[in-house]
């Protein structure tokens, strides 16, 4: 399998079948066609010297100093050294295979004039698995990610580091051990057009949002298993409650617990109990999952625009045989983007950790307190609700927005950026730690539904609770937890737990 890119149609599915699963990728014709027009145009300018930002002149407030035609180059390459000062853990390999095809497809667009040679270069590299490594942290998200482009480039050049069949090696030995030859000389526009884009924080964005919507299907299934183990009524899903309030998200998880839950024993043997409400972490969770599953849905929409955008500076418009300096590689739509979908990731987890406490809490689930035999003796189930709660308050101060902080550079020239990598980055771990919530609260609705046999909860939570017995059998006297967890995010993150239940129900929206 491999896909071709033309810097118009790729889609969020192609991006995690590179990132994640190798697929090769190869430029269309049209888009050869585009990027050799587009370079003609910049051999032109330069030749009839024309004044272009960051090609014969210095850049941010640097721009003002006029470049000769015979330090150009030398420019370009000064430009990649002098950017390269990322900090911090390495992004991971998916992640930076994301990064390259999306810096391949923007200029597949054919408005940045580079070389067609680096063009393909750089997919020879993605499809060698040649990983530069790319700090997480030094990008302000305007001109775009500058400091993380640059350390992609630097393997390009022959410099930097990579990981290469699972080494880390000098950028020149990974290049020469994939049999790649790195770029001599970078020519007049290039430098610019390797380090200005909003590619690192889209490539974070993409993963975490493809991920989301794994999550909330699984935060859907959380939840039944969670309001079968309590008892809670069926009725606050009946489809016609939730027609009359029309939102996308709600309606679908309305439809999702319905089908989750059909067929339950558990919900038949309660139906006529004088119970009149449900709390509202069960009673409210189409509204709050729902959402976040429109807030997941908008980041959708966002992050598949920039896909497929030019965001470099300055662009190349070959039909006008012009160059036109703009802000495209600032990155507000993605911060503001990510930051909402940090805020939606986080109340998901909110909401599941108050249905974890109520599992826990003999007053309040009718079940043994913390879900085990001979309390005092045995804790049972009791601290995992203190990991929940540590996670749920850590996604609290990462949920506030990084888009609302500003902070000039280069001496004010670039005097408003985004934040939207730091935004994208604070997306990702928040939704790491709502994966371990609701991790948890599929242990706890397993050991619940444990004391509610023989009664049979519906296809779907049934399905759910077999998979997970397959792997983490029942607490019957206390042991070490942090395995069974570490278990159950394995089986969430692999997506073998919803492919199990859909293959049980049907597909999960």
């Amino acid at each position: 399998m491999s896909i071709i890119i033309d810097g118009d149609n790729l889609s969020l599915d192609e991006v995690v079948a590179v990132a994640r699963h190798g697929t090769q990728v190869s430029l269309s014709p049209e888009a050869t066609k585009k990027v050799v027009q587009a370079r003609a145009v910049v051999e032109r300018l330069v030749r009839d010297e024309e004044v272009i930002y960051g090609v014969t002149t210095g850049v941010g407030e640097l721009s003002n100093i006029t470049i000769s035609s015979g330090e150009m180059e030398l420019l370009q390459k000064n430009i990649i050294m002098s950017h390269a000062v990322g900090v911090g853990r390495p992004l991971p390999e998916d992640t930076v295979r994301a990064i390259m095809l999306l810096r391949a497809n923007t200029w597949a667009k054919g408005y940045s004039g580079i070389r067609l040679d680096i063009v393909q270069k750089l997919i020879e590299m993605l499809n060698k698995r040649v990983h530069p490594v790319v700090p997480e942290k030094g990008s302000v998200g305007a001109s775009g990610d500058l400091a993380p482009l640059a350390h992609i480039a630097l393997v390009m050049i022959g410099e930097g580091e990579a990981i290469f069949r699972g080494g880390r090696l000098s950028g020149k030995e990974a290049m020469e051990r994939a049999e790649i030859e790195p770029i001599s000389s970078l020519r007049a526009k290039e430098g610019i057009s390797f380090v200005n884009g909003t590619q690192v924080m889209t490539a974070i964005g993409a993963l975490t949002i493809w991920d989301a919507r794994r999550l909330a299907k699984t935060a859907d299934l959380a939840a039944a298993m969670s309001l079968e183990a309590l008892k809670a009524t069926d009725t606050i899903f009946d489809e016609a409650l939730h027609r009359v309030r029309p939102h996308p998200g709600q309606l679908i998880s309305a439809e999702n617990i319905r089908n989750l839950t059909r067929q339950s024993e558990i919900i038949a043997s309660h139906k006529t109990c004088p119970k009149v409400q449900d709390p509202y972490s069960l009673r409210c969770v189409p509204q709050v999952h729902g959402a976040s599953r429109n807030a997941i849905a908008y980041a959708r929409e966002v992050i598949e625009i920039e896909l497929n955008s030019a965001t470099d500076n300055p662009l190349i418009f070959s039909a006008e045989n012009e160059v036109r300096t703009g802000g495209n590689f600032h990155g507000q739509p993605i911060a503001l983007a990510m930051d909402f979908l940090g805020i939606a990731l986080a109340e998901l987890a909110d909401i599941s950790e108050r249905r974890i406490a109520r599992l826990l809490d003999p007053h309040l689930s009718g079940l043994p307190g913390f879900l085990t035999e001979h309390g005092g003796l045995n804790s049972g189930l009791m601290l995992t609700q203190y990991t929940a709660a540590s996670l749920v308050s850590e996604n609290k101060v990462l949920a506030h927005p990084a888009s609302v902080d500003s902070i000039p550079t280069s001496a004010n020239q670039e005097d408003h950026v985004s934040m939207g990598t730091i935004a994208a980055r604070k997306a990702r771990e928040i939704l790491e730690n709502t994966q371990t919530v609701i991790a948890i609260e599929l242990l706890c609705a397993a050991q619940g539904l444990d004391y509610l046999r023989p009664l049979k909860p519906g296809i779907g939570s049934r399905r759910a609770y077999e998979v997970i017995r397959e792997i983490i059998p029942r607490l019957e006297a206390d042991r070490i937890l942090y395995p069974d967890i570490n278990k159950m995010v394995e089986l969430i993150r692999e997506e073998r737990l919803i492919n199990s239940i859909e293959q049980a129900v049907g597909e999960l929206h």
